[in-house]
């Protein structure tokens, strides 16, 4: 009977020690997050995309995916993209890798503030394949809080991307491009004289003028300079094309027309509202008054005569005139191809573009600025003087 209690008694104690270790045991570890240590996005997610939204401080900007791979900002008067910045910020984006976990919970997750800073990819049925909210920059070491959709997990990524919401930032501004050495003949305008025309007849050849300076010759690095600034157009800004300033830039443009050895001719026309000097309003008088009136009535007029009869009279002088000096306004060049198929001449037709002010001020205002003498030829080296005869000793 002993025994068997005894048996009973240790079968007791050894289903309970199981249901306490079943009771007590740890939780089995969370799986590990697959994400960890990989791309923030896949690159076939990028590849597929028919379009990329970026927003930002309440900016929204999309980039769309034309047939033929090109890209186009159709926020921005469907203009071409940039696709120097478009190709850095999708590098920026694969580079990025998940580094870790940061946090679950709701609390701390709203103090990394994940706002509206979000980049998206969007299919051709225009729903997201691929959304991210980015918080804010961690105090110490790189990288960005980042957060998937609505998911309640905050990650820290090695991303370094700056999102621009501005539209105009992420349009093409080069608005020609042309090679140097495929540029066979220039023509530049002046108020006297009429045009110039600089040419060559290849590429290794020197310029030449239609009209050359007796003893002087084209300045090769004046004319490399001009080209140089005519070859390569690049917009600031661009306005409707019925602006008040581009419309005054029109009535006082500088055609140039430069032509490539294949006869393609590109015509730029540069051009601003000139500087204006106006004639000030008068100036009130105390009465708030201007013009005659403020000098006062004609009986005012005489008690000042009558009590200025007894002084000696000073020589009235005239007040000289005063005038006010309005600015030029913003430089405009209108661009045209002689292909009617180049996509210039259909820009130049949707709105009006700024240029750098330098680009013409920095053009010749003088023919002969584009000349310099010809130097003369190297004079013969002077003989040697005859050797001295040897003196006997």
């Amino acid at each position: 009977m002993k025994l068997k209690s005894l048996v009973v008694a240790v079968l007791v104690l050894a289903a309970l020690s199981g249901g306490a270790y079943l009771l007590n045991r740890p939780a089995p570890p969370p799986a590990a997050d697959t994400r960890l240590q990989q791309a923030l996005v896949a690159a076939n997610l990028i590849e597929q995309a028919a379009r990329v939204r970026l927003s930002d401080a309440g900016k929204t900007v999309e980039l769309a995916r034309q047939p033929d791979g090109t890209w186009k900002v159709p926020s921005y008067h469907d203009m071409a993209a940039d696709f120097s910045k478009l190709s850095g910020f999708v590098g920026n984006l694969t580079e990025a890798k998940l580094q870790r976990l940061v946090t679950s919970n709701p609390e701390r997750i709203a103090r990394l503030e994940f706002k509206d800073t979000k980049i998206e990819l969007l299919g051709t049925d225009g729903k997201a394949t691929f959304s991210v909210t980015l918080g804010k920059n961690p105090e110490t070491g790189g990288g960005r809080f980042v957060r998937f959709g609505d998911e309640n997990k905050a990650y820290l990524a090695s991303l370094n991307a700056w999102i621009d919401g501005e539209a105009r930032n992420w349009a093409n501004p080069e608005l020609i491009s042309l090679k140097l050495d495929d540029l066979a003949r220039v023509e530049i305008p002046f108020a006297e004289g009429g045009p110039l025309v600089i040419s060559r007849a290849k590429k290794e050849d020197p310029w030449t003028a239609d009209r050359t300076p007796e003893g002087q010759r084209v300045k090769a690095d004046k004319i490399g300079s001009l080209l140089s600034t005519l070859a390569t157009v690049r917009f600031t800004e661009s306005t409707a094309t019925d602006d008040a300033n581009a419309t005054a830039a029109k009535a006082n443009q500088r055609t140039f027309k430069v032509a490539t050895f294949d006869n393609k001719t590109v015509t730029l026309a540069l051009g601003r509202k000139p500087e204006e000097k106006k004639l000030k309003a008068p100036t009130p008088g105390a009465d708030g008054k201007s013009g005659p009136a403020a000098l006062g009535s004609v009986a005012d007029l005489a008690k000042k005569d009558d009590a200025k009869a007894g002084e000696p009279k000073k020589d009235d002088k005239p007040l000289a005139p005063e005038f006010e000096t309005i600015p030029a306004g913003p430089v405009f060049a209108h661009i045209t191809h002689s292909e009617g198929s180049q996509p210039i001449n259909a820009l130049m037709q949707k709105r009006a573009f700024q240029i750098a002010e330098y680009s013409l001020t920095s053009l010749p205002q003088k023919p002969e600025e584009l000349f310099e003498p010809i130097p003369p030829p190297p004079s013969a080296p002077a003989p040697a003087p005859p050797a001295e005869a040897p003196k006997k000793p």
